[in-house]
Parts: C-alpha cells; sequence; structure tokens
C-alpha cells in the first residue's frame, strides 16, 4: 500500500502550496470582506471587486495547468489518483477560496462527475464544458424540509411523468451554492415512483437553474451567518416542468447516481478538513510564541505543549486513515471503499473542530471574532459533520461492515 508523494504530484503540491500561501491567502479576507458591498444591496451578488479576485486567481491557476486535479479517472484532468489528489485538497483545504480558484470546489466537482460519469452528451455540451472551465457554479438538490434526509429512501419530492414530460413538485432545503448568481445549473433527486422497491423510487433530473416555476424561498442561516455568496438556500418547486431528456442514467437509478457522487464528495471534504486543521495547528503555535503572560510566551503556560503535541499526532493519524481510504477507492472501488470513508468522514471533522478549538482557545477573545479566520473554520467544520451524511448514519455503516465478518459465525 504506497500512500505516498508520487514524484507527480509533489511537483503539482509546492505549486498549489505556494500560490494558496502567496497570492491567495490574503486576498482571501479581503473577496469575504466584499460580501453585501454590491449596489444592489444584494449580498448574494459578486461586487466587481470579488469578480476581479477570482478572474484573475483562476486565470493563473489556469495557465499553469494548475486546474481540474479532481478529475481522477478523465483525460480532462491530471490524471492524478485519489491518493495523489488527497495532497492537493489538502493544500486547497488551508484557505477558504482555494479550492473554487483551482476549480476543485463543492459542489462543482461532484456535480461534474455525474455529468462526466452518466450524463448524455446533450448534458455535457450544455453544462459541463462551462463547469470544467469555471464559467458556472452548481448545485445538488437532494436534502428536504420534512423527512429525514439521511433516509434519502424517505425523500418525498414528487417527480409526476405528463406526457413526455416530468413535473416536480416540493421544497428542498440547506442547497448549497444555489445561492451564487453564477450558479447555472441543478441537479435534483426526486421520488417518481414512491411504491417502487426502496432503491429504485427515485430518479436524478438535471435543469437549468432558472428553469420557471422555482422560488427561492430564503437563505439556510449557519450559527447565524448566510454564508453569502454561495449560500445554502431553500427552494420550492411549483409545477416546475421538465422534458424526460433530462433524466440522468435512467428512470429509478436516482441512488445509483447519488452513491457514484457521494463517495468522492464525502473523501475530498476530508481531505480539505485536514488542511484546515494544519492552517489552526500552524495559527496555534506562532501564537502560543508571539503572545505573552504572566511573564512568558503563553506557549509555556498550562498544558500548551500537550495540546499541540496532541494535534499533531492527531492529524497524521487522520491523514493516514484518509489516504488509505483513497487508496481503497482507487484499488477496489467506491462500493468496497464505503467503510473506509464512513471512517474517515466521522474522524477528520471531529479531530479538525478539536484543533481549530484549541487554537481559538489559544488566541483568547480574539480567537472567535472576525480577526482570524478560525471562527469559519469552526463553522465550517460543524456543518460538514452534516453534510454529505450525520456521523450517526456513518457509525451505523461502519458498525455493519463490522458486524458482517461475525454473521455466519
Amino acid at each position: 500500500m504506497d500512500l505516498g508523494m508520487s514524484d507527480r504530484v509533489k511537483a503539482l503540491v509546492d505549486q498549489v502550496r505556494d500560490m494558496v500561501e502567496t497570492e491567495i491567502a490574503h486576498l482571501d479576507a479581503e473577496y469575504h470582506d466584499e460580501v453585501g458591498k454590491h449596489p444592489s444591496g444584494d449580498r448574494f451578488q459578486l461586487t466587481d471587486r470579488q469578480l476581479a479576485i477570482l478572474d484573475a486567481l483562476k486565470g493563473k491557476a489556469k495557465a499553469r495547468g494548475l486546474w481540474n486535479f479532481w478529475l481522477t479517472d478523465s483525460d480532462k484532468g491530471h490524471g492524478l489518483t485519489t491518493v495523489e489528489y488527497a495532497y492537493l485538497a489538502e493544500e486547497m483545504g488551508k484557505v477558504h477560496l482555494a479550492a473554487e480558484v483551482f476549480n476543485c470546489s463543492a459542489p462543482d466537482t461532484g456535480n461534474m462527475e455525474v455529468l462526466e460519469r452518466y450524463g448524455a452528451q446533450w448534458m455535457k455540451d450544455r453544462w459541463l464544458t462551462r463547469l470544467l472551465d469555471g464559467d458556472i457554479r452548481s448545485a445538488y438538490v437532494m436534502t428536504e424540509p420534512n423527512v429525514a434526509s439521511s433516509d434519502a429512501a424517505q425523500l418525498a419530492f414528487e417527480a409526476k411523468k405528463d406526457g413526455d414530460d416530468w413535473v416536480l413538485n416540493g421544497e428542498k432545503y440547506w442547497i448549497s451554492g444555489a445561492g451564487d448568481p453564477r450558479c447555472a445549473l441543478y441537479i435534483l433527486m426526486a421520488c417518481s415512483d414512491p411504491d417502487a422497491s426502496k432503491h429504485s423510487r427515485h430518479t436524478m433530473f438535471v435543469m437549468d437553474a432558472d428553469t420557471p416555476g422555482i422560488e427561492v424561498l430564503r437563505p439556510m442561516h449557519v450559527f447565524g451567518q448566510d454564508d453569502a455568496p454561495h449560500g445554502h438556500m431553500h427552494l420550492k418547486f411549483t409545477d416546475v416542468r421538465i422534458p424526460s431528456k433530462n433524466i440522468v442514467l435512467g428512470e429509478g437509478r436516482g441512488f445509483e447516481v447519488a452513491q457514484g457522487r457521494l463517495g468522492p464528495g464525502r473523501i475530498h471534504h476530508c481531505m480539505r478538513s485536514i488542511g484546515l486543521a494544519e492552517k489552526a495547528l500552524q495559527l496555534m503555535c506562532q501564537r502560543g510564541m508571539q503572545r505573552e503572560a504572566f511573564g512568558k510566551p503563553i506557549i509555556e503556560l498550562g498544558a500548551n505543549y500537550d495540546i499541540i503535541a496532541n494535534a499533531r499526532m492527531e492529524i497524521e493519524q487522520a491523514r493516514l486513515l484518509c489516504l488509505k481510504a483513497a487508496w481503497m477507492m482507487d484499488t477496489q472501488g467506491t462500493r468496497a471503499a464505503q467503510p473506509w470513508i464512513s471512517q474517515i468522514k466521522v474522524v477528520a471533522p471531529l479531530m479538525s473542530l478539536k484543533v481549530v478549538d484549541e487554537a481559538m482557545q489559544l488566541y483568547g477573545g480574539t480567537g472567535i471574532s472576525q480577526d482570524t479566520p478560525l471562527w469559519r473554520m469552526w463553522t465550517h467544520l460543524r456543518t460538514l459533520r452534516f453534510a454529505d451524511g450525520p456521523d450517526a448514519v456513518h457509525r451505523r455503516q461502519v458498525a455493519r461492515a463490522e458486524l458482517r465478518k461475525y454473521s455466519n459465525a
């Protein structure tokens, strides 16, 4: 099992790390400070300065060939393995804006995978090319307000056949990216046959985000923040009509598409969260050595040496588990890797939250203020414990896989 950096990815990691540290990091705060400054007053509209920052950085990344790393099985990417991509995703995870700069951000990567693997050619021509070029954004429309969506078999959003069309009715919420004015594509999972077997009830549809009948009810708030301009929107669909050709892969095959999408997406989140933990540890060490209290550097007070040591050891453990899950995906496929993906999906956000929390503690009141990126890291990581399945669901999957070893004993 080779989990180390290959020569080809090491060169890419060096370039990505340098660009993140020297060209992206100092613009990240400026980009987010621009939220709400659009002349319209709409917090979800990008200002000219935000667009200029993104265009300049993405142009540099694209010109340097630092683009679409996540495409592990396609000639449109770098041909990297999932293990190799893990090292790049970790570097991108250290700064909020970085993943988008390299066209490797959620939910677009997962949606591009759906189009690349399962989409008809016309879907690729209409949306995939523009997504791969970074010209548009997209949203994955799955979670519903009235059912426990962690059990996807319960999803009740209605899709009814009407001649050559399908008519969609219902509400979806926590639709990440739907607030972005550049969002041009929705990939939506709907219940097309409630009487079918458990994993054949649902169908995946694609549609333009401005299709008539779609209403944005509100942005969902995360700890009081609307996460503009990206946003996690609550949407209502009223008699939204789309043609049958907008079905992905086939009627009743929504679960198949969803699982193909969520496996890579879950591990990408974990890779980036390890990068966040590394950044938090860096900030913790710098603060501890620069700040003094009671006549000495605060790094020497209390149990701070132990805290830093534990953070380093726990980051290393989580990274190895993440790489093992990535290796399983590369060698055994996404289905066989699911227990490993579930393990790291629980472990990585919990570990990273702990490190960020300790960094906040070392910073004192400043650690929970707008003067450091720690508050944004913490809220993102706490949210990640729900995204792509809550901890309890993943623990259940890990336990079931473990118990299967003894089922015939």
